[in-house]
């Protein structure tokens, strides 16, 4: 799966730096055409001829090698050579630089320009991990698509035990592979999506509805194109672009919009994802004017219960299709989370928590629960694009058992 791939490899001065020799090697053995970055600190803990042996190439260090009569190692062509960036490990200092847009060596500058994925293995002390500062920096990270492979507990350098070993080169190499894979894997299948929130008017002017700013529901959407899918996505009024020649995206204002354009075309779907904030209620009467302030009380709104899009789909769902819900929930979360899987005839739902920071509406990170009737799989923090990710891992997965 790796032959003939490009990787860039930085590595920066920790420890865990020892591992990626051996990652390095392995990447070679498996076809990769590895070129290798090291910090100035590296070179305390791996030697270029080692790496240099290993990988078959030259190891960078410097924008300019002494003796290289003028010729530089240019940053901006490594960006574009590559398939792929890994950082690993990422000690805290370079994070910091990642972070806050630094450029002052060329391992940064490179990842600065990079037009490839990238992609890194944080290796730090237990409590240099566990910094707010550490977590903050990893969100912006996995905020500008950066993906953060999490830290491993154990045995650390300083004698403690805890969070904070780079993962295994074996654990690298499956998630480098993973990346890479090819991206076919729903050719020819047709994937329904739905996404944002939905708006229930009032008046010409004011309307019900919520938070949902769609970003997850995109998200899952550009996931299914990279895998191969056409894709229907049905989108309630958000602020998000995508284009694509096997999209077919469906503009909707109201549940019962949305409702009519997923029953158009629900039937000859293989996947459907209603990541949909859809409103419960809707107002009973519509003014077709603007409601005018008048002294006094208060107007009543009187409220009807809007179609229950998930449900129909779920009743009427063919054997051979996948239903994927969402749940927001803010207490007993799974349980709450298992009833809708049962009452609507799900295979899988994906819970969100509003008690969870960073997750849930207009942020773009995620934390997540897959539930199933067999299984509850719980995901850490993420970027929506990272999650959107997992999702398709999972319900292939679900597939192949099936």
């Amino acid at each position: 799966m790796l032959d003939g791939k490009n990787i860039l490899l930085g590595i920066t001065g920790g420890i865990a730096a020892y591992k990626s020799i051996f990652l390095t090697r392995e990447l070679a053995k498996l076809g990769a055409d590895v070129k290798v970055i090291i910090t100035p600190d590296a070179e305390q803990f791996v030697t270029p001829v080692t790496l240099a042996t290993l990988s078959g190439n030259p190891v960078l260090s410097s924008f300019v090698p002494e003796g290289a009569g003028g010729l530089w190692n240019n940053h901006v062509e490594l960006g574009k050579w590559a398939d792929l960036m890994v950082i690993a490990p990422l000690t805290a200092n370079t994070l910091s630089k990642l972070a806050s847009g630094q450029s002052n060596n060329l391992l940064v500058a490179t990842y600065l320009s990079a037009t490839c994925p990238v992609m890194v293995a944080p290796a730090m002390d237990l409590d240099m991990y566990a910094h707010p500062t550490t977590h903050e920096n990893l969100d912006k990270l996995r905020h500008h698509g950066v993906e953060v492979l999490e830290a491993a507990e154990g045995s650390l350098a300083s004698g403690l035990s805890g969070k904070g070993r780079m993962q295994e080169p074996e654990e690298i190499i499956e998630a480098i592979r993973h990346h890479l894979a090819p991206t076919e894997q729903l050719k020819d299948k047709r994937v329904l999506i739905t996404a944002g929130p939905t708006h229930e008017p009032l008046d010409p002017v004011r309307f019900i509805g919520n938070r949902s700013s769609g970003k997850m529901g995109f998200a899952i959407a550009k996931q299914a194109l990279r895998l191969g899918a056409e894709v229907t996505l049905v989108a309630g009024p958000v602020n998000a672009e995508l284009d694509h020649p096997r999209l077919n995206r469906m503009d909707v204002k109201t549940a019962e919009e949305m409702m009519a354009a997923v029953a158009h075309c629900y039937g000859e779907q293989d996947i459907l994802v209603f990541a949909a904030a859809v409103a419960d209620y809707r107002p009973k009467d519509v003014s077709n004017q603007k409601i005018k302030k008048t002294p006094g009380d208060a107007p009543v709104i009187e409220l009807v219960q809007n179609p229950d899009i998930l449900k129909f789909v779920g009743q009427h769902k063919k054997p051979d299709q996948f239903l994927v819900g969402f749940a927001l929930e803010t207490d007993q979360e799974v349980q709450n989370a298992r009833k809708k899987l049962d009452n609507k005839n799900l295979d899988m739902i994906v819970l969100n928590s509003l008690n969870d920071a960073g997750a849930g509406f207009e942020f773009d990170t995620n934390k997540v629960t897959f539930i199933t009737s067999k299984d509850v799989v719980e995901i850490p923090l993420k970027s929506k694009d990272e999650v959107a990710v997992d999702i398709f891992r999972q319900i292939l997965k679900l597939h192949a058992e099936s």
